[in-house]
């Protein structure tokens, strides 16, 4: 309790009532997979550390941060659908509203991921300077332009001042507005077209403790600029030009690291202005030492070519390489790979990976079961997630049913068959038959997922919801065959006529009948991760009745509003849950041990998905 020492007045705050739980977001879904350019892990740790996964709310965004639709080349000479880029966008197109994206990069046989970036050298007579791509791919070898800007002249003299302890008009011509750094030019005496090539009069500015100006010669010595001398302020605007048309502009950029826009500040590797910044300036070989360098650098940059070269998209990862590392503990710059890092992210309640359906042509069957494996087993070592499991393209009745039997866990549901969508780089020509995609189905299911639990709660079992954004079903699934599948754990995604297509499933790949239904899996998982974060504050609080009351309350209260919303069975609360917390549920042993048990049983509502109507003749006895 607080002192007190001094006579006075003390107001204190206190709380009359019990800390309330707050509900964990339950749509935020994390993929794992390839694609066209983006952060990611460099495997020998020389790349930029800004390589998290990042989270994407729309699928613009995901362009911008992880490249479009366009096939992936590999390294072999084959091409490859940009699976994760299509799921991301049938996410959206479904209702999803987060998601992080976790990019995999496998460096083709004999490179590197640094090598597999994109690159251009610009010479210049103080060492090389060189354009790297941020993040490796073929869509780092982008278009970069610098152009010069010149300003009006801005030479002046300082007038005569007897008060002027300084004496400034003995400094001879000054440049207003330009500081230490900058790069001036003399302007020649005719009109100069835009971005014109730099002169061979540029001088540095350097500016001593009183503000003189001093201008600094190629040579690197200072120079006696004369009177009336007509001087532009030159800064750099770089124009960085990739795939899909799109276009950054970085302006009054200075090419002196005094400066507050120095151009290798404003477009470093780590943490440039832009996080989605496309390229970097690598300017480790420049001989910052010569007092020329800024104009040196300029010269270069403008006169150099302007597209990359060298970006590559990479092999196939392999199923470990997707499963990724954890974190080193010891080497904070080795950070967590693949579906490791998503599990640094607490957030996420749904995984999936779209690239595990397929590892090249033909398919490779075990490629899919050890991503699937994968995908489970990381679901279940991080809990309070689902994972949306594709089995391959092409499977018959047989082969989905044997790839259903590798896998038993409550915490993942497989979804078939593939979904067959018109190719978006294809756009219908008229008289030409479009061309068509087909998609594993997690990035559609994922969204569904999302939009149920925003329109009705995550105790709706994500069944019966229409698919968004198809043409069809890879194959057609018919009652027969779902009679077959759906004991067995394979939700189903069917055609109705005057329906539309949905999902016809909601179970999990449990054999324990508690865990049938993903919707029960999930609510469990809700309820679970709400209470651990809500619950928090109660650690090393004083172990006796006031804090038990205090946690019964809490956990009561938050499930009478599940129970209001419907997701709980019961006429009453107390048919609904129960929540103890007193020496019932623990004993001195426990006491003494420093724990605190609370026991909290719920009644789940699962899904009708057996509707019968039972329809006989009945006589009515007769009126007289």
């Amino acid at each position: 309790m607080p002192e007190y020492l001094a006579p006075g007045v003390y107001v204190e705050e206190v709380s009359f009532r019990a800390k309330s739980i707050e509900g964990v977001p339950t749509s935020t879904t994390g993929m794992a997979g390839m694609a066209r350019f983006g952060p990611v892990q460099y495997a020998e740790f020389d790349g930029p550390s800004t390589c998290k996964p990042r989270l994407i709310t729309s699928y613009t965004e995901f362009e911008r941060v992880y490249g479009g639709l366009a096939p992936m080349q590999l390294s072999d000479g084959s091409e490859r659908v940009a699976y994760l880029a299509h799921a991301a966008r049938a996410f959206f197109n479904n209702g999803g509203r987060r998601l992080y994206v976790s990019r995999v990069y496998q460096a083709p046989a004999g490179m590197t991921t640094f090598n597999a970036c994109g690159q251009l050298t610009a010479v210049t007579d103080a060492g090389n300077a060189t354009w790297r791509a941020r993040w490796p791919g073929e869509d780092g070898n982008v278009l970069v332009e610098t152009r010069v800007t010149r300003s009006r002249n801005l030479g002046f003299n300082w007038p005569a001042d007897p008060n002027d302890v300084l004496n400034k008009a003995a400094w001879g011509i000054q440049v207003r507005t330009a500081r230490a750094g900058a790069v001036v030019e003399v302007l020649p005496a005719g009109p100069l077209a835009d971005n014109a090539p730099l002169t061979n009069t540029l001088y540095v500015i350097e500016v001593d403790n009183n503000g003189r100006q001093t201008f600094i010669d190629s040579s690197g010595n200072p120079a006696v600029v004369a009177d009336g001398t007509p001087l532009a302020l030159v800064e750099l605007r770089v124009i960085v030009r990739g795939p899909g048309g799109r276009i950054d502009s970085y302006e009054q950029l200075g090419a002196h690291s005094a400066q507050s826009r120095h151009i290798g500040k404003v477009l470093e590797r780590d943490d440039p202005e832009d996080e989605n910044a496309m390229v970097w300036l690598d300017l480790s070989v420049l001989d910052t030492a010569h007092r020329h360098h800024p104009a040196a650098l300029m010269k270069g940059l403008q006169a150099a070519a302007k597209r990359l070269a060298g970006g590559v998209d990479g092999a196939v990862p392999a199923p470990d390489a997707l499963r990724g590392n954890e974190a080193d503990v010891d080497h904070a710059e080795r950070r967590a790979t693949g579906l490791e890092a998503l599990g640094e992210l607490e957030d996420i309640a749904i995984v999936a990976m779209p690239d595990s359906g397929v590892s090249g042509l033909p398919a490779d069957p075990l490629f899919s079961q050890l991503c699937v494996d994968h995908l489970v087993a990381h679901a279940e070592k991080y809990r309070y997630r689902i994972a949306v499991a594709d089995a391959r393209p092409s499977m018959s009745i047989t082969d989905i049913r044997e790839f259903r039997g590798r896998f038993d866990s409550k915490y993942a549901a497989l979804y078939h068959p593939w979904i067959e969508v018109l190719d978006p780089m294809f756009p219908a020509v008229p008289g030409v038959p479009p061309r068509k995609l087909l998609l594993p189905p997690s990035g559609f299911v994922c969204g569904i997922y999302a939009r149920s639990d925003i329109e009705r709660g995550v105790h709706k079992a994500p069944a019966n919801e229409v698919v968004r954004g198809l043409t069809q079903f890879e194959i057609n699934i018919n009652k027969a065959r779902q009679d077959v599948l759906n004991p067995e754990g394979v939700n189903c995604l069917r055609f109705f006529e005057g329906r539309g297509s949905r999902v016809w499933g909601a179970r999990t790949m449990s054999s324990d009948p508690e865990w049938k239904y993903v919707n029960v899996r999930r609510l469990f998982i809700y309820v679970e991760h709400s209470i651990e974060k809500a619950t928090q504050w109660a650690v090393f609080e004083p172990n006796q009745e006031r804090l038990w009351a205090n946690i019964r309350r809490m956990v009561e209260d938050f499930l009478l509003v599940l129970w209001r919303d419907g997701a709980l069975v019961g006429a009453k609360p107390e048919e609904a849950y129960f929540v103890r917390c007193d020496r019932s549920t623990m004993t001195q042993n426990d006491l003494d041990n420093g724990r605190m048990i609370c026991q909290v049983g719920i009644a789940p509502s699962r899904p009708a998905e057996f509707v019968i109507f039972r329809v006989g003749q009945w006589t009515a006895d007769a009126q007289g």
